[in-house]
């Protein structure tokens, strides 16, 4: 008798099969996520593929912001499309706050309740005169420590002081622990960028299935 055939459809975000059971090797996950948020100072829209090519659709209409955003996919090897419209005529600071809320809220969905992940990923990154290094912790104990110093108040019309914002935002709503220090350096725009690429790297490694925990949280707790 033939047996029937597996049933591949996912149940929900999330890298679980309908009837319980884990990927194979070589079987394709779908840990994907699509989040709306609407506030009366911004409307932001983020759909992410935490299994993706590195692709990106960034419009913010803050220039920098996408550069940075982009940047970020490309080296997380995550799909990225991002879509926001904020009250860019007061400032930057909803607008690049919020983009970084719904990011990690997208974050978290995808992974859904953590279980197979690697849960740990770290790298140094340099861009020509600066090094920086990041450590990320895909724990559900959303902290971020942020070691970055800027020698100018702005990068063209951003203020330098956003982009903390953007990643406390990040580690809070995707619930991971965060560490970000620039080691050295002197150009900000290189500093900022070597930041984003940084913690890309640390989260590409972090939330990789590990095939070996198989359906397991990585923790003594049994949960994250």
């Amino acid at each position: 008798m033939t047996p029937p055939p597996l049933r591949v459809k996912l149940l929900t975000i999330g890298w679980h099969f309908m009837d319980g059971r884990i990927p194979l090797k070589g079987w394709t996950s779908m840990r994907t996520a699509m989040i709306e948020r609407k506030t009366r100072e911004t409307e932001i829209m983020v759909s992410l593929d935490l299994d993706g090519t590195g692709d990106y659709d960034v419009d913010t209409g803050i220039g920098f912001l996408d550069h940075m955003l982009e940047s970020f996919a490309r080296h997380a090897m995550l799909d990225l499309k991002v879509r926001a419209q904020g009250d860019l005529h007061i400032d930057f600071h909803h607008t690049t706050e919020d983009t970084g809320i719904v990011i990690g809220q997208a974050i978290a969905r995808a992974l859904g309740d953590f279980k197979g992940i690697r849960r740990f990923g770290e790298a140094t990154i340099p861009m020509d005169e600066t090094l920086t290094r990041a450590a990320v912790d895909v724990s559900n104990r959303p902290y971020l420590i942020w070691k970055v110093n800027f020698s100018r108040p702005k990068l063209g019309e951003m203020d330098t002081e956003l982009f903390k914002e953007w990643f406390q935002a990040v580690a809070q709503n995707a619930g991971i622990t965060l560490h970000v220090e620039n080691l050295y350096g002197e150009n900000n725009h290189h500093i900022v960028e070597s930041c984003f690429k940084a913690f890309a790297r640390a989260l590409r490694q972090a939330v990789e299935i590990d095939e070996r925990l198989g359906d397991v949280a990585p923790s003594t707790k049994g949960v994250l």
